[in-house]
């Protein structure tokens, strides 16, 4: 006769996040479950094997039942969101000696700087020319330079814009080369807790609802969901909601049809395709993490683009213009932004504040100012231990949202927190307790720049 194991027996022998609509348990095993050889389950928990475990109506509201959900990874660092500040946090922690994995919900890595179209790379440098993003931003950067077609306008003082295809070529390959473990079409759904600890994430995907469990895990979703499932606290914020998208055939405009008028909107800026220009569109002040004002807005904009290349086809000279694509994902620029134990301002960064616990080195979009510092502390929760932040979810006030969220400052402020991840693993500590002078030697080794 099998012998019952106890709640906490059950989820510390097979690693496994009880997760259900009434309660949730917490975390403390690492071992990987194999629930379909299993048959003890707790009374009352259903080990969730096939992942068809369907919910319950009572009474007018829908019921999940509590189950066990098979842990099917183990890492050291978890990397959740692989865009530019989760894709450099996953190189930079992998390149720091540590065991890495990294989920995003897209085909993909580069987020928004790929799938978002948003490809030109502003604010890597300062007033004076100074080019203050390095480390692991300016290898992809040099990587693209060696590409036909990968960058354009790369040059002093000047921000050049990139092709999404060749940034996702660049940029996965990166990651191929570090061995880090992939999980891609996989959406982030709960954070696992043990007390105040994060312990790994839940996430759904075609297999089911599975988790993975991790020594230290970075939140680089854009959008803080996992910091905001582990319960740190942070603000929630409404930003402008844009969808870029590209235009072709430029190369074949005849301008001499035009008659003296002035060239059309809605042109867009280079890229390093002949004939195709991104257009940016900054978009209303929207609710990023509501999904019916995303769908709205989804549809408002795709109508507003067809509108308005369609006015431009209808220019003389324009007819061959056409409409090449919309970005597969929603410009949102800012949703959540972690509390920190530090908080960048504005004024700060005018003033030329400076910390003692400098990460990263933050530049501004047309140089017009100069260096600014990013504190480890503006990655770093207040209460919940392991876990790190980094790109737009960074604590800051709304001032700074311009500032942070472009992407070399994205792609400084995730070396930094992969950095601070692995040395955290090697030393065997909580993200909080991390040797500052540990992890700048990790970033200076990594060729990044601290002032």
């Amino acid at each position: 006769m099998t012998s019952r194991l106890s709640r906490r027996e059950w989820m510390q022998l097979y690693g496994g996040a009880t997760i259900g609509g009434l309660a949730a348990g917490s975390v403390s095993g690492v071992a990987r479950a194999d629930l379909a050889s299993r048959n003890d389950a707790p009374a009352g928990v259903q080990a969730d094997v096939t992942g068809v475990q369907p919910c319950s109506l009572v009474n007018g509201q829908v019921i999940q039942p509590q189950k066990v959900i098979p842990s099917i990874h183990n890492t050291e660092v978890l990397v959740v969101g692989a865009g530019p500040a989760g894709t450099c946090a996953a190189i930079a922690a992998a390149r720091g000696g540590a065991k890495v994995t990294i989920v995003e919900r897209y085909n993909h890595f580069g987020g928004l700087s790929t799938g978002g179209l948003v490809l030109v790379i502003l604010g890597h440098w300062v007033t004076g020319k100074k080019q203050v993003t390095q480390g692991i931003g300016e290898e992809i950067m040099q990587r693209l330079d060696k590409l036909d077609r990968g960058i354009v306008n790369r040059r002093d003082g000047v921000n050049p814009t990139v092709d999404a295809e060749a940034l996702k070529h660049v940029t996965g390959e990166m990651v191929l080369e570090e061995g880090i473990d992939v999980f891609l079409h996989s959406w982030a759904a709960e954070a696992i807790m043990d007390d105040n600890v994060v312990r790994g994430i839940v996430f759904q995907s075609k297999s089911g609802r599975q988790a993975i469990l991790a020594d230290q895990v970075i939140d680089t979703t854009g959008d803080g969901d996992i910091f905001a499932a582990a319960g740190a606290d942070h603000e929630r914020r409404k930003y402008h909601i844009g969808l870029p998208y590209r235009i072709g055939n430029l190369d074949r405009v005849d301008r001499s049809k035009s008659n003296g008028q002035r060239p059309p909107r809605h042109i867009g800026s280079v890229t390093p395709i002949p004939g195709v220009n991104w257009v940016n569109m900054h978009g209303p002040d929207a609710d990023g993490l509501d999904v019916r004002e995303l769908s709205r807005l989804e549809l408002n904009h795709r109508r507003q683009i067809w509108k308005q290349v369609e006015q431009l086809r209808s220019t003389p000279g324009y007819e061959e213009v056409y409409l090449m694509e919309t970005a597969p994902q929603m410009g949102v620029r800012i949703s959540r932004a972690l509390k920190g134990t530090e908080n960048l301002t504005l004024d700060g960064v005018k003033k030329g504040q400076r910390f003692v616990d400098c990460v990263g080195v933050g530049g501004a979009w047309n140089g017009d100012h100069q260096e600014w510092d990013i504190p480890y502390g503006s990655l770093l929760p207040t209460k919940i231990d392991n876990l790190l932040t980094a790109g737009r979810s960074l604590s800051h006030e709304p001032k700074m949202s311009d500032l942070i969220r472009v992407i070399p400052n994205c792609w400084v402020s995730g070396q930094a927190a992969g950095a601070a991840a692995a040395v955290a693993v090697r030393d065997n500590v909580l993200a909080r307790e991390v040797s500052i002078p540990k992890v700048r030697e990790l970033l200076l080794e990594q060729k990044a720049y601290l002032g």
